[in-house]
Formats: structure tokens, sequence, C-alpha cells
């Protein structure tokens, strides 16, 4: 579905508005959703799938997930999230989790950044080298 410059900009600024403190309110974007569809303005099915574009996409920045092959100590635990939230700021979503086929090391994706210190990867790039 193609949607319209005046949409795009439409859907950004109900975006930024939703925005407090440089985070997403969920009651801010639900009232603008709600208040778009009750008013109907022209283009509204643009804007609202722009809108769900941005706030999906803000999400994704704000969602950390950290795989070990075993269980993370409470210690490295805490010192990732105070890691990631100095680089990547306040409202970070962080979870953890085992993926025993990284044999040892972690493996760390916040949004679309990945940074991969496993074992299962240092064997992958040795492998494609030779």
């Amino acid at each position: 579905m193609k949607v319209s410059k005046q949409a795009r900009r439409d859907a950004k600024q109900l975006f930024t508005r939703c925005k407090v403190n440089g985070l997403l309110d969920d009651d801010r974007v639900r009232q603008a959703v709600s208040a778009v569809i009750a008013q109907k303005p022209r283009g509204y099915v643009g804007i609202l799938s722009r809108l769900h574009r941005l706030v999906r996409l803000d999400l994704e920045r704000r969602t950390a997930r950290i795989e070990s092959a075993v269980a993370a100590p409470e210690g490295l635990r805490s010192s990732l999230t105070s890691n990631l939230t100095r680089r990547y700021g306040a409202g970070l979503n962080i979870s953890f989790g085992m993926n025993p086929e990284l044999i040892g090391g972690l493996r760390v994706k916040v949004g679309s950044d990945v940074f991969d210190g496993s074992v299962k990867a240092r064997l992958s790039a040795l492998e494609e080298s030779f």
C-alpha cells in the first residue's frame, strides 16, 4: 500500500507526540489511534499503517536479547544490563536466554545490532577462512 507524503508527515507528528521524555508511551499511542479512527481524516488508513510501522521499529530498537550457552551469573547480568543501558539509553527491555548451540560466549541483539562473541560464530568464521 502506497502511503502519501501527507500521511507520513501526520504519522510522524503523532509518533512524536506519543513520546514522553524520549520514550514511547503506550497510553498516548492508544489515544492517538482512537482519535484518528474517530476523526477519519483523509488517508487515515495510511496514517495508521505508518504509525504502526514507526511504533514497531521503536519497540525493536528498545528490545535487547542476550543469549548464552549456559545460564549467566547474576553479576554478569547486572554488568550487561548497565552497559547496554549506558550505550542505548533508558527504557531498554532486556531478556536473557540460553542457547546450547552457542557452545560458549554470548550473543547480544539490540534492534538491528548484533554482537556475536560465541564460540559457534568463531568456529564458523574459521571454517569459512579455509
